[in-house]
């Protein structure tokens, strides 16, 4: 195990920041990119009732900054969350795409194991809404293989397409099967997402609004028109698909011998395991499993010493709901090809052995690519110190261990977290 912990979080609300004219189409900023940094640094701080002057070193993932609002060398922004107690204190910038600020936690870990850092603060950060749509769409590309996917028109939604046409294939399933399956995660999502006030579709958004809380009722939903679901990516619809938001989180880690010392309210980095596939989609053996995610699940279990059995919940990468269906398989929570069917009959709800995506994952909460990593972990933390932003598992049982699996681009990099309360 690391011997690395983390000692307290901070998740802002996570939503499209914006405010548009729709006669002119200009788009103003509501809370920036340096905002939602300054937030969810000091707010990790506080929660970790330390003084910022005990910060030495911090990490900051976020993917795609120069295109999405012009602002590179981002590792120095940090220092504004407390500057005069942080002046000259080293930053990094990570990328990873999706995974940006996981790869940034991982490598405060390995900082503080080496000795070098005693206090580190990592944040995650993405500012999405302020291009349109589809110049989000090419900057998200940009984390593909680009000679051969965003070069030649191909978007997430068509490369993670391509999984769920591989795992109708390999398992044979009917369309109308794969279909089901989807509209069972998504529901679960909405379900999760509705109780989460930090959640881009929280109380009274649109799937509040549209009462999508089971497979039925998204079915159900017109193929064109308001309220539709459109295909995005065949077999993919609009609500097989997260959302483009803005947001960020942090963590405060410390050396564990030290973390307990000074506070109650510990989890440790019991399990890192992160496993990296060849990036472009063309030249892997098969696409119906996370091969690289099954091999970071076993590198993360074996750290810490555990199995599936033993963890009490689990936040996933749902940026698609094939996704979800993947990474519940890869960490062996469904047998492989089962767990669309799993969902299906109610299963990874607040009352099953394991909740996934309590938060209500990236398909209600949101999806600030570069803050995804990083919030997965500080909401993981919130539900195992017992303080659940929105819902918690079902009983009287407190969680005592969590996973956080968190993917980059379509599913190369695969980050997954064992974390375990002291």
């Amino acid at each position: 195990m690391s011997q690395v912990s983390i000692i307290g979080a901070y998740n802002t609300k996570f939503g499209a920041f914006v405010e548009k004219n729709p006669e002119t189409g200009e788009i103003q900023d509501t809370k920036s990119y340096y905002d939602l940094i300054i937030e969810a640094g000091r707010g990790a701080i506080e929660d970790a009732g330390i003084d910022p002057a005990e910060i030495d070193g911090i990490w900051i993932g976020s993917c795609s900054p120069a295109r999405f609002i012009n602002q590179e060398h981002v590792g120095p922004l940090g220092l504004e969350v407390s500057p005069e107690a942080l002046r000259f204190v080293p930053t990094t910038r990570t990328e990873g795409a999706c995974a940006s600020s996981s790869v940034a936690l991982y490598n405060a870990v390995f900082g503080v194991e080496s000795g070098r850092f005693r206090r580190v603060l990592v944040i995650g950060v993405e500012k999405m809404s302020l291009l349109p749509t589809a110049e989000v769409t090419h900057t998200l590309a940009c984390s593909s293989y680009w000679p051969e996917e965003g070069a030649m028109g191909m978007t997430f939604p068509g490369l993670f397409a391509e999984y769920a046409k591989g795992y109708m294939a390999h398992y044979a399933y009917r369309l109308e099967e794969l279909q089901k399956m989807f509209a069972a995660v998504s529901a679960l999502s909405y379900r999760n997402g509705i109780e989460n006030p930090l959640a881009h579709f929280s109380k009274g958004g649109p799937a509040d609004r549209l009462k999508l809380f089971t497979p039925e009722a998204i079915l159900n939903l017109p193929p064109k028109g308001k309220g539709s679901n459109p295909v995005i990516a065949d077999p993919l619809r609009l609500h097989d698909c997260s959302l483009i938001s803005d947001g960020a989180a942090a963590v405060v880690l410390a050396p564990t011998r030290e973390a307990t010392a000074i506070s109650q309210r510990v989890v440790e980095i019991a399990g890192v395991g992160m496993s990296t596939e060849r990036l472009p989609e063309s030249v892997r053996p098969n696409m119906h499993e996370l091969i690289a995610g099954k091999h970071a699940v076993s590198a993360s279990f074996a750290e810490a010493g555990i199995t599936i059995a033993d963890v009490d919940l689990a936040e996933v990468h749902d940026c698609f709901s094939i996704n979800q269906i993947l990474t519940t398989e890869a960490l062996g929570l469904s047998e492989d090809g089962q767990a669309g069917w799993d969902y299906l009959a109610g299963r990874f709800g607040p009352d099953d052995r394991c909740p996934v995506n309590l938060s209500g994952g990236l398909k209600s909460k949101g999806h600030p690519v570069g803050a995804t990593g990083c919030s997965m972990h500080a909401l993981a933390y919130k539900q195992l110190v017992g303080e659940p932003i929105g819902l918690a598992p079902a009983g009287n049982k407190a969680p005592a261990t969590g996973v956080v699996f968190n993917v980059g681009g379509s599913a190369a990099t695969n980050c997954v977290t064992t974390l375990r309360r002291l």
